[in-house]
């Protein structure tokens, strides 16, 4: 039996939504490209995520810093000396993998689950010399002293070799909205508590395993850093409140269902050197269980304390009221937009059982589908069915984004629409010629309804938009 996560990476690719990455040169390691369907479906999680959680508030103000920024940067935040992992190579087939990866993975096929991230050198080899772990490509047990490896992109600025002088790009978004604070006081006056909200790519120089787009080389992150007076308010009840809205989003707005979600806390190995509490929202994937989908952490005054005390430059907060100077502390959630683009993919894929053949089906959320419409003509052969179809097509495409479909029969274009997840599929018929009307088939229920023509961006409007 194939496992949904080959059905989901087959269909992505069939159907337009992910393209390995570099593919006509044998691909490159880690890195895929959106196609046009992935793209749509993406830029739909992205924007709905901006106008959720920043368009929608008034304590939220957006950035968009770039993607390399001084060295420095990274050395105040402690990503030079800390952001790292530990690899292990084997000696027979020269693999290079992750070590904390080795032993989970070692682990939940013995049905057990264990976190050893952020585990020291000296532990993660006593583990894989007591459980004598093999290679996962060669089964050799012939390994290498486990090392720790910065997860950085190196870059050079400058032309000439004498001059070029080394940077990175961003191993995470946060430190641009980090070292922006003080603009964004100078410039909106913000009253705390306040978030800024940042959304882009990110990099990390991992060793990877398979597992499609759960983790790559470059990566789209949308974050929120919510400060607030540790005075005023109980970083608690802010922590409890963030775990509130980001379930709500998964559940509500993604659609994810409840069932497939948890929360994990991170125990003290593991978690992040700036973080003093972290907890994961882990969604039940294909491969290996609960892992990792957004995640949530009190950062405390950390990051503001370092660059403040790195650049000289104050990056206190001023209280209006009582003139008091201080560094606010911050609450952070983050959401992976490439994990919210795969679960939503595995959580709406369904295969139902027909009367003569089999479908699939992505039921996602419509204002998510890629398309949110489709036109087709009952018969591509009948020139005036064509150019009625064409006149809502004409019509549609600047309302709604539809895709036109002339191929084959009309049950073969349902299920093609249904695959991609388009709500709803219009049919014009010789009716549709008489009546000025259309059909409209629902995807989730394939129920079929008459729709006036002049009543069918409205209609269709009102059943899609959030």
């Amino acid at each position: 039996m194939v496992d949904k996560m080959t059905k989901i990476t087959s269909l992505a690719k069939r159907r337009g939504f992910i393209f390995p990455g570099s593919e006509i040169y044998g691909g490159l390691a880690n890195t895929y490209d959106y196609g046009p369907l992935g793209v749509e479906l993406l830029r739909n999680i992205k924007n709905l995520w901006w106008k959720h959680f920043v368009n929608k508030r008034s304590d939220i103000y957006g950035l968009d810093s770039g993607i390399i920024m001084s060295p420095k940067v990274w050395q105040a935040s402690g990503h030079t000396d800390s952001f790292t992992d530990v690899l292990i190579d084997c000696k027979k087939c020269k693999s290079r993998i992750r070590a904390d990866h080795l032993i989970e993975n070692h682990f939940e096929k013995k049905g057990k689950e264990i976190k050893v991230e952020g585990f020291s050198v000296e532990k993660i080899k006593e583990i894989i010399d007591k459980e004598k772990i093999a290679c996962s490509s060669c089964k050799a047990f012939d390994w290498t002293k486990p090392r720790q490896f910065n997860l950085l992109f190196e870059t050079h600025i400058g032309i000439v070799d004498e001059s070029r002088s080394k940077a990175y790009l961003r191993g995470e978004i946060a430190q641009g909205m980090f070292i922006n604070f003080k603009n964004v006081l100078d410039s909106q006056s913000p009253e705390l508590p306040f978030g800024l909200a940042q959304s882009g790519a990110a990099f990390r120089n991992e060793i990877t395993l398979g597992n499609f787009i759960f983790r790559t080389l470059q990566f789209n992150l949308s974050e929120l850093e919510y400060f607030f007076n540790p005075k005023k308010q109980k970083w608690q009840n802010l922590f409890d409140y963030w775990k509130k809205e980001m379930w709500k989003w998964t559940t509500e707005i993604l659609g994810v269902n409840k069932k497939n979600l948890r929360w994990r806390e991170h125990t003290d190995d593991e978690r992040s050197h700036y973080s003093e509490k972290t907890e994961d929202l882990d969604y039940n994937f294909p491969f290996g269980g609960f892992k990792e989908l957004y995640g949530l952490a009190y950062r405390t005054d950390f990051d503001l304390k370092n660059h403040m005390e790195k650049s000289g430059v104050d990056l206190r907060y001023t209280d209006e009221k009582t003139k008091e100077k201080f560094i606010p502390h911050v609450v952070e959630p983050t959401f992976g937009m490439d994990r919210s683009f795969l679960v939503c993919l595995l959580d709406s894929y369904f295969e139902e059982k027909g009367k003569k053949e089999n479908r699939v089906v992505l039921k996602l959320k419509p204002y998510l589908a890629p398309y949110k419409a489709a036109v087709f003509p009952l018969l591509a052969n009948k020139e005036e069915l064509v150019k009625k179809a064409k006149e809502v097509y004409g019509m549609l495409r600047p309302e709604l984004s539809t895709d036109w479909d002339d191929r084959g029969n009309i049950g073969k274009r349902y299920y093609a629409q249904d695959e991609i997840g388009t709500p709803f599929c219009i049919t014009i018929d010789y009716d549709s010629l008489k009546q000025n009307d259309v059909t409209v088939r629902d995807r989730d229920t394939t129920k079929q309804i008459r729709v006036k023509i002049e009543e069918l961006v409205k209609f269709l409007k009102e059943k899609i938009e959030i």
